[in-house]
């Protein structure tokens, strides 16, 4: 097992139970108590775990997981929609967009409604009302991920591979100074990478919930990317001197 696989399953079990004990991990992984012990090192210099006698633990609220797309549509709509028109103001004529899946960048699509663009997405979600639209649209093929409606995979990533964008827009579920911006499944975040670096310009669209929470899988380095927010300035100061950031309201 790779130690990215032995990081989610041990993410995935203090989820579950709220504790990982050593001992168990080595007889249920087939690995070393050096091993492991090196994964806690890892995983509580990340801010994800802290390490206790015998084990592991959560270490606080913020650290984040996947929830399912009709969990996430209904949350924080308003400030989505503020920010989405920002972005949707970007957008011009002749533009080449990656949309990524999520409920952000969703709220986007309304305000394409008439610009000669072509949009690339991820998103099963976002697909309707693209065509709703009338927007051209390609989809990236591959495994379709149920909870989040999202397309990833090696597939998806080699398609990218064939793309550049002038602008890409895409979601995220942390982001902190010190983990930078962060997605709870690795399939993603290798998605969202690979699109940001095939974009002149790449965007993440955060409502203020984001700031100071920590997901599994890391996307890119905070100066890779424009943060888009309704964030107040003074509560995201530190953040802002690592990376361009655009406040909505």
């Amino acid at each position: 097992m790779l130690t990215e696989e032995r990081f989610k399953y041990i993410l995935d079990k203090i989820k579950m139970n709220g504790t990982v004990k050593l001992k168990e991990l080595v007889s249920e992984l087939d690995v070393s108590e050096s091993t492991i012990r090196r994964d806690f090192d890892e995983l509580e210099d990340k801010g994800l775990v802290k390490r206790v006698h015998g084990g592991a633990v959560g270490t606080r609220s913020n650290f984040t997981y996947d929830n399912t797309i009709t969990e996430r549509i209904t949350q924080f709509v308003k400030e989505k929609k503020k920010i989405a028109k920002y972005c949707g103001e970007l957008i011009k004529d002749g533009d080449f967009i990656y949309l990524d899946s999520g409920t952000s960048t969703y709220e986007i699509i309304p305000f394409l409604q008439g610009k000669d663009v072509v949009v690339v997405t991820n998103g099963v979600y976002n697909m309707e009302k693209l065509i709703e639209n009338d927007i051209k649209t390609y989809i990236l093929g591959g495994e379709i991920k149920p909870i989040t409606k999202s397309i990833v995979g090696e597939q998806a990533i080699m398609q990218i591979e064939d793309f550049r964008f002038s602008k890409a827009f895409l979601g995220a579920n942390g982001i902190t100074v010190n983990a930078s911006i962060t997605t709870p499944d690795i399939s993603e975040s290798l998605l969202k990478r690979a699109a940001i670096k095939k974009a002149e310009e790449a965007y993440i669209l955060a409502d203020s919930s984001k700031f100071g929470k920590v997901s599994f899988s890391k996307v890119c380095d905070l100066d890779e990317v424009t943060i888009v927010t309704d964030a107040k300035r003074k509560d995201i100061e530190e953040l802002c001197a690592f990376t361009r950031v655009i406040t909505v309201e």
